[in-house]
């Protein structure tokens, strides 16, 4: 069986930010994190008899804003995954937090019952680029919450930025980078704003977006600036020092199988019956009332063979180091032979190389993976 990982959505945010198109909803006076709790594990008992025993790779808690719930929330949720799941030592537990929706409390806390990895959505240092994104913190709160998180311990930590924000310029973007770089983090999730379907971006920008000449200036000035300070690139958007390479997120990427649990979560897993997709209800409220009795599963799907090959390389082909060729067959039960005529097409247009029996995208490849990809379809 492939590994697996464990995905928890938490799907409530103080305010909705309009370039968001994640299944986020913005909390009123009333978070019932307890009866979450509950509904959270109802689901994942249901779903023990689809991962039979396996151990897991990572746990990550993801949103909305996970930092929104207590840690004492987060400690019933983890105890209780512990005594349902096999938990090796070691394991990474990630939680996203963002800085505005943290009380002094919190990081400390999330420490001591088991969150070792932490995801701080910091986005830009710039106050005004931040309200611009709607996002509830200032720049200097994303250094104040970087601080305390260090204090309670944390060692690997995350920092969330985009660049190619409405109207930001390159100098903008690369100072917004250098302060990112000074404070240290052990990850870096550096990406370009897309506008997204059914958001308030799509309908209204406060300014126009930098345009390509300046994207690619900002990008090759970025990565420049990254490699230097000993951040290896490793997928399209992910920058990690050595040892600190997000294990939940290179699971998906190598085409593991997950498990999400919460409203909206989407899993992808292998069974007797093939590699299954499912999705959960999206409205928290309707997800409560229905988790644990089947009907809060939305979509459920089998990938048919003829999807395969595009799904197993839309994940692989976002790593810098690619993926062993017979990683294809131990993901989906087919002959890597079936990748043959991408592969060749590829090649002859540069976008990937093939050699030591591994399957990977060249520079331009990466910069222009969407090519890529449809040599696969």
């Amino acid at each position: 069986m492939p590994p697996l990982a464990l995905y928890i959505h938490i799907p409530w945010c103080v305010r909705k930010c309009p370039y968001c198109d994640f299944n986020s909803h913005a909390v009123n006076d009333n978070l019932p994190e307890q009866d979450y709790v509950t509904a959270l594990l109802a689901d994942l008992e249901q779903s023990l008899d689809l991962v039979s025993g396996r151990p897991l790779e990572a746990i990550f808690i993801g949103g909305g804003t996970p930092s929104l719930f207590s840690p004492s929330a987060i400690d019933r949720l983890l105890n209780s995954v512990g005594r349902l799941m096999s938990l090796p030592s070691g394991l990474e537990v990630t939680l996203e937090a963002n800085p505005g929706a943290v009380d002094d409390a919190h990081f400390p806390g999330y420490r001591a019952v088991g969150v070792n990895r932490l995801s701080l959505g910091a986005q830009s240092f710039e106050n005004e680029m931040l309200q611009q994104l709607g996002r509830i913190h200032s720049g200097a709160e994303v250094l104040n919450a970087f601080e305390r998180a260090r204090s309670a311990g944390f060692e690997n930590i995350n920092l969330d930025l985009m660049f190619g924000l409405p109207g930001q310029t390159p100098g903008q973007a690369l100072a917004d980078l250098r302060q990112a770089i000074a404070l240290g983090p052990e990850h870096l999730s550096w990406y370009q704003l897309t506008i997204e379907p059914n958001t308030l971006f799509q309908h209204r920008l406060p300014h126009p977006l930098p345009d390509e000449e300046r994207l690619w200036a900002i990008q090759e000035a970025g990565q420049q600036q990254l490699a230097d300070r000993g951040y290896r690139q490793y997928e399209v958007s992910a920058y990690a020092r050595d040892g600190y390479r997000c294990r939940h997120n290179l699971n998906y990427w190598r085409f593991g199988d997950y498990l999400g649990i919460g409203a909206g979560a989407h899993s992808k897993l292998s069974t007797e019956r093939g590699i299954l997709r499912f999705s959960r209800q999206r409205q928290p409220e309707h997800y409560m009332a229905t988790a644990g009795t089947g009907r809060h599963i939305a979509t459920e799907s089998r990938l048919l063979q003829e999807d395969l090959r595009l799904e197993f390389m839309l994940n692989a082909m976002r790593l810098n180091e690619g993926v062993p060729t017979a990683l294809f067959t131990d993901r989906t039960g087919l002959s890597a032979g079936c990748l043959s005529d991408g592969v060749r097409k590829a090649q002859q247009k540069g976008l990937m190389e093939q050699h030591d029996e591994t399957l990977k995208p060249t520079p331009m490849g990466r910069n222009f993976l969407n090519d890529l990809l449809m040599l696969f379809q």
